[in-house]
C-alpha cells in the first residue's frame, strides 16, 4: 500500500495524475483501480478528475495482479556517491532509465539496485525500489534511493513538500537575458504529440530558477534550481524562453544550424540533452541534519564546453 499527504507540489492536481506519478503507474491503471475503490483520499472513493487538496490523506492499495512489476534482479555497475543504512545516493549516467516502463521492462537502474540490494523489493512503489525522485533517461547525476520503508515515506514527502533542494547544470543555446531570472509557466501534456510536455495555461505550476556561469561562442553554461518537480521541467522551460538544452532531440529542434560553421558539428552530434544534476540537498530521514549531495560535471559536457568555447567549464560550487 502506498500512503502520503498531498504536498504543495501536487495541490490542485487531478487524483489520477498524482496516483500515476506517485506509483509509477499507467494513468489508465490508476483510473481502473479509482474505479474498484482501491484508491481513497482522507478514506473516501473519489472520481479520477477530483482535484487535491494540500494536506488531504491518500491510500493506495492496488491489486497484486494489476502492479505485477515482477522486476527481475540484474547486474550492473552502481556509482554510489553515498551509503548508509537509510539512503543510497547514485550517480546516474547517461543512457540508464531509471525504472522500467512501456517498451523497457528491463535494464533500468531498478533492476541494478535489486540486483545489489535486494531487500529494496520491499521498499517504496511497485517497479521502484526506493526510488523516491526521477531523472530522465539522459540525464546524469545525483539519484536518492531510500533503503527502508520509513525512509521511504519521509523523503516521498520531503520531495511532495518541496523540502528537497535540486540544482542542475546545463549548456544552452544562446545566452539569456537577464542573466539571472525564474521561469514560472505552467506545464502539461501535449494535446498532439503525448509523449512530449509543454507550456499550457491548464498545466501544473512550474517555476525554475537559473543563473548564467558563463557564455561564449553561441552558448551558454547555467545553474538551475527547480522548485517544482514537473516532467521535462527543465527541457521545456528552456525551450519556452528560446534557449533550449543543446542536444535535446525533442526540445531544441534544429537550433544547431544557425550556430557557426567551425563549432556547428560539434553542437550537431552532442547525442543527448546537456543537462546534469548536480546536487540533491536534503534533511537525513532519521538523523534529522541537512546533507548535500554533489555529483561531478560528466566529461561529455566538459568536453562539449571546451570543443565549442576553446575553454575549460567553470569549476562546480
Amino acid at each position: 500500500m502506498e500512503r502520503w499527504r498531498v504536498g504543495p507540489g501536487e495541490t490542485g492536481q487531478r487524483l489520477d495524475s498524482a496516483v500515476a506519478e506517485r506509483c509509477a503507474a499507467p494513468r489508465n491503471q490508476v483510473q481502473a483501480w479509482i474505479r474498484e475503490g482501491l484508491v481513497t483520499v482522507d478514506g473516501t472513493v473519489r472520481r479520477a478528475s477530483h482535484r487535491l487538496e494540500e494536506g488531504s490523506r491518500i491510500a493506495c492499495s492496488p491489486r497484486p495482479k494489476a502492479t505485477a512489476a515482477h522486476l527481475r534482479p540484474e547486474p550492473g555497475d552502481l556509482a554510489l556517491l553515498h551509503e548508509d543504512a537509510d539512503l543510497l545516493v547514485i550517480d546516474k549516467p547517461s543512457g540508464l532509465a531509471v525504472h522500467p516502463g512501456a517498451g523497457r521492462p528491463a535494464g533500468t537502474l531498478a533492476n541494478r539496485l535489486l540486483h545489489a540490494y535486494p531487500e529494496l523489493a520491499s521498499v517504496g512503489g511497485a517497479g521502484r525500489p526506493g526510488i523516491v525522485h526521477r531523472l530522465d533517461l539522459d540525464t546524469t547525476g545525483v539519484l536518492v534511493v531510500a533503503r527502508t520503508e520509513a525512509a521511504y515515506q519521509s523523503l516521498s514527502r520531503a520531495f511532495a513538500e518541496r523540502r528537497v533542494a535540486k540544482i542542475y547544470r546545463a549548456i544552452v543555446f544562446g545566452t539569456p537575458r537577464p542573466a539571472a531570472g525564474v521561469i514560472e509557466l505552467a506545464v502539461g501534456r501535449h494535446p498532439l504529440r503525448r509523449k512530449e510536455m509543454t507550456v499550457r495555461e491548464d498545466g501544473r505550476p512550474a517555476r525554475t530558477r537559473y543563473r548564467v556561469l558563463d557564455a561564449g561562442a553561441g552558448i551558454a553554461f547555467l545553474e538551475l534550481a527547480l522548485e517544482t518537480g514537473r516532467t521535462h521541467q527543465i527541457r521545456v522551460h528552456l525551450k519556452a524562453i528560446r534557449h533550449p538544452l543543446v542536444g535535446d532531440p525533442t526540445y531544441a529542434g534544429n537550433r544547431a544550424r544557425g550556430a557557426p560553421r567551425e563549432v556547428r558539428g560539434a553542437l550537431a552530434g552532442f547525442a543527448r540533452p546537456a543537462l546534469h544534476a548536480l546536487a540533491v540537498e536534503l534533511e537525513h530521514p532519521t538523523r534529522h541534519e541537512t546533507m548535500r549531495f554533489t555529483a561531478p560535471l560528466p566529461a561529455d559536457l566538459a568536453e562539449l564546453w571546451l570543443t565549442v568555447t576553446g575553454r575549460p567549464l567553470p569549476a562546480a560550487r
